[in-house]
């Protein structure tokens, strides 16, 4: 999980999340090619899938960047490359803000930035 991965053109990668992780970080783009893609995500087995289509003319001087809240359990981020398949892009998924005592990381996130919510010193 959080790895760099290069989807080929109508290409679909799942990451599932555990219950600890309250939002996760997307980066998606390309080598200077359209960029064309849907973010997909689901909470459970039986509840409303939530999405967002991105489209840039070039991903490389404009890749998407975006945080997502994963509140809940069961969280699964689906990255879709809407494109046709001699367009690939590189996706990366990640963890970035793992919520207190559930692993021991005592509101901790992945970049190493403290989240406040938590409360203590910075």
């Amino acid at each position: 999980m959080g790895t760099r991965k290069t989807m080929q053109g109508g290409s679909i990668v799942t990451y599932p999340f555990d219950r600890s992780v309250a939002s996760v970080q997307i980066l998606l783009s390309t080598a200077g090619r359209p960029l064309n893609a849907r973010i997909e995500l689901s909470q459970g087995p039986n509840s409303n899938k939530q999405y967002i289509d991105i489209y840039t003319e070039n991903g490389m001087l404009r890749p998407f960047f975006a945080v997502i809240e994963t509140p809940g359990i069961d969280n699964v981020v689906r990255v879709v490359n809407t494109a046709t398949s001699e367009f690939s892009m590189i996706a990366c998924v990640q963890p970035y803000l793992i919520e207190s005592g559930s692993d021991g990381t005592d509101g901790w996130n992945n970049a190493g930035i403290r989240d406040p919510r938590w409360g203590g010193r910075y």
